[in-house]
């Protein structure tokens, strides 16, 4: 075998018009691992020293940001049974549109004249309501005229015994006149019959004074029986006078009693005709319940009870309606441990199920496919799930959410904390600590800073 010498080669022959040669010329391997190790350290730098975007993941939902917007299903306020359906699944409805019309099946309701006989019921007992009115106005010209009358009597009464006393009075004068003149005539007699027995005086002259005497005994009698017999008087002027009044306010009382009673049943009719009323009222929400209507416009998306003649309860769901209008937003479940980085006015980006992306979470402006959101409320309360529900809407300052969407597609959400070199963040996830927290611009620890700031400078 002819052995060739590569230098004896190189000598005789220029290698460097040839490719062939080049391809079997001595590689150092050595140069260029430690060319490939010392470029991999620096890219390795440089990127660790590039900014790193923060951000905390969570999954959820889309669903509406006005409660009013979002999906509701329509109840039976009263039991009843399926006459009509008026739509089906998937139409637009109008607010206002009828849906169902369901039939009573309670007996008490079955009356077609219900509210025309209970609306006469009513008007009949407004009717004696006049009469209650009427009989309470006599009663109380029937108190007047009485107490009139009784004061009338009650007058004459005190007249009489007025009359009564003043004669006890010219009777009391009378009888002390008469007593007096009984008194003299005694003397006198005495006095006469001692002249008589003296022999001084006739027989006649006695005669004379005894009868003077007795007619002066006859007087005092007299005017003594007609002072009693006007004591007596005054007795029964006085008993009359009770009597009148006694008579009369028991007249009054009973009349009173009647007022009273009368006014009693006004209040009872009164009473009654204001529960008719209700009643009446409610009979006639009632009827209106027959017709399920739409609350606002939106689609029917699912029929709860279907069919013809099924009986519904009172607060059975019968179909699920889904409004036209609605202000999208993302419900986003997070950890309890990330909830204290959470503020209202984060910002957040949204990956949506059904819409290519390409993200890469701590470089968000070479993230593809996402959409801004921010943070408008956080939950007080943990949910059943175990972590914290947070309501994101659309960023106004960042394009406008897809129009396909539907409440109840997937999401996944970015929240973007702070920026951080990429250094920092491998440490930190190395060593188990939380992202950074940072306030957003317009809470109130900015306003707060502002406010201190500018007390300062009052001070100064």
């Amino acid at each position: 075998m002819l052995n060739i010498s590569p230098h004896s080669l190189k000598d005789k022959i220029d290698t460097s018009k040839y490719k062939s040669f080049s391809l079997f010329q001595e590689i150092r391997a050595d140069k260029v691992l430690k060319q490939l190790l010392l470029t991999f350290l620096g890219l390795v730098l440089v990127v660790a020293f590039l900014p790193w975007t923060q951000n905390i993941r969570g999954n959820g939902h889309v669903t509406a940001l006005s409660p009013s917007q979002r999906p509701q299903e329509l109840n039976s306020v009263i039991d009843g049974r399926i006459e009509a359906w008026y739509v089906q699944e998937g139409d637009f409805v109008a607010k206002g549109d009828t849906i169902i019309f369901i039939r009573e099946i309670k007996d008490e309701y079955f009356d077609p004249r219900l509210l025309e006989r209970t609306q006469n019921q009513i008007d009949a007992k407004r009717e004696s309501l006049g009469f209650y009115k009427e009989k309470i106005d006599a009663l109380k010209s029937q108190v007047v005229a009485i107490e009139e009358n009784r004061q009338l009597k009650l007058n004459q009464a005190k007249n009489y015994l007025r009359q009564a006393e003043l004669q006890i009075q010219a009777d009391s004068i009378d009888y002390e006149a008469a007593q007096t003149n009984l008194g003299i005539a005694d003397r006198q007699l005495e006095r006469q019959k001692e002249l008589y027995d003296e022999g001084l005086k006739s027989l006649t002259d006695l005669e004379k004074r005894t009868s003077k005497y007795q007619e002066s005994l006859a007087k005092k009698i007299s005017v003594e029986s007609k002072l009693l017999s006007s004591r007596n008087k005054l007795l029964n002027a006085k008993i009359e006078l009770n009597s009148i009044y006694n008579e009369y306010t028991d007249k009054l009382q009973k009349a009173r009693s009647s007022l009273f009673e009368t006014r009693s049943m006004l209040q009872n009719a009164q009473a009654e005709v204001v529960k008719m009323e209700n009643q009446l009222t409610n009979y006639q929400v009632r009827f209106g319940m027959y017709y399920i209507t739409a609350p606002q416009d939106g689609y029917i998306t699912r029929a709860v009870s279907t069919g013809i003649g099924e009986n519904i309860k009172a607060g059975e769901s019968l179909v699920s309606i889904m409004p036209a209008e609605i202000d999208y937003a993302v419900e986003m479940y997070i950890y309890p441990r990330d909830l204290p980085l959470f503020s209202v006015g984060n910002e957040v980006r949204l990956i949506f199920d059904g819409w290519p992306s390409i993200v890469f979470s701590g470089w968000p402006i070479i993230t593809y496919g996402t959409f801004g959101g921010e943070v408008v409320a956080i939950d007080r309360f943990i949910s059943p799930n175990g972590k914290y529900r947070i309501l994101i809407a659309q960023d106004p300052d960042e394009p406008e959410w897809p129009d396909a969407l539907r409440v109840g597609g997937g999401t996944n959400g970015l929240a973007l904390l702070d920026t951080v070199p990429v250094w920092y963040e491998i440490w930190r996830q190395i060593n188990g600590f939380p992202p950074n927290f940072y306030t957003p611009e317009n809470t109130g620890n900015e306003n707060m800073k502002a406010k201190d700031k500018s007390d300062s400078k009052e001070k100064k």
